[in-house]
């Protein structure tokens, strides 16, 4: 009997903002690379995750929500979520059940009829509706908008079994060998992953429009003599009522940031961990383009 033969590729995962790409692809790949919560445009940069199966690897690529853009950072956000929809082998467009298709979709919809990549429709968040028949109406709906080479409804928070979708994934992926080694599940350098950690925990600690004036950059990364590594990070903002808000009440926001963010770091980086955190105001950086590139935003 014939071999089954290596497929390897690129996947693109795109959408809305807060439509669940990275709870996705954290979930496909088993552990939590890419940060996630409840606010809209979590995700900033391109995030590469490496899935392997026992004849394929599928490298994904999750991108910023596809939205009107404020400033230069949003703009780049956009840039680089429209960019990624080039040179990969399989589109990913992910929506959320609950919405309806409205003109952020439809933006979407038409810059997907400009490629020839074939495009997969992940319907996501079907745990919260209530019948079946919204489901197959929303499916509906998509199919007369855009020829997608399949329709895959699921849950990334609830699922267990994602074979379906990776299945599918990888019948659209070129024979080949493999991008990456098996242990590589990132493109994320470390301190990427640390300034990323606090920034999730200040989305989940703060609201209104404190998340999105934040920026985290990380100041030093270093080993430690007694073992595990000592990291200076400090949280940006634009204003001092930002500043406040983050530090807290004697300082007790700043210190469940610093908390939240230091278990989940000892988690990923499977060291002891010693997270020394600051808050400095910087007004307008998300309309700096030298700074956003020194945080590492910028043309690929």
């Amino acid at each position: 009997m014939e071999a089954k033969k290596h497929r390897s590729g690129f996947c693109a995962l795109v959408g809305r903002p807060n439509v669940g790409k990275s709870t996705l692809m954290n979930s496909l790949i088993g552990q939590k690379i890419a940060i996630v919560s409840d606010k809209p445009q979590t995700t900033r940069n391109k995030i590469m995750c490496v899935l392997n199966t026992d004849d394929a690897q599928i490298v994904f690529l999750d991108t910023p929500g596809i939205h009107k853009p404020q400033h230069k950072l949003g703009r780049y956000m956009v840039h680089a979520a429209e960019g990624a929809l080039k040179d990969v082998d399989v589109i990913l467009f992910v929506v959320d059940a609950t919405q309806k298709r409205g003109a952020g979709e439809e933006y979407i919809l038409r810059l997907l009829r400009e490629v020839k990549t074939p495009v997969l429709l992940a319907v996501n968040k079907i745990d919260k509706l209530a019948k079946k028949e919204e489901l197959l109406a929303i499916l509906e709906d998509y199919a007369k908008a855009l020829d997608f080479a399949a329709l895959l409804p699921l849950s990334a928070l609830k699922d267990k079994n994602f074979s379906p979708l990776v299945d599918e994934i990888v019948r659209h992926l070129p024979e080949g060998p493999a991008y990456f080694p098996e242990d590589v599940l990132t493109d994320q350098p470390e301190r990427t992953i640390a300034a990323e950690s606090v920034r999730e925990q200040v989305l989940r600690h703060t609201r209104d429009e404190v998340p999105h004036a934040v920026a985290v950059e990380i100041e030093e990364f270093k080993e430690r003599e007694k073992g595990g590594v000592y990291i200076r990070a400090t949280v940006l903002v634009e204003r001092d009522s930002q500043k406040g808000i983050i530090i807290g009440a004697k300082g007790a926001r700043l210190k469940e940031i610093g908390q939240g963010a230091r278990l989940g770091l000892e988690k990923l980086l499977a060291c002891p961990v010693y997270l020394d955190l600051w808050v400095k105001v910087r007004a307008d950086w998300r309309d700096q383009e030298h700074f956003l590139r020194r945080l590492g935003y910028g043309d690929d």
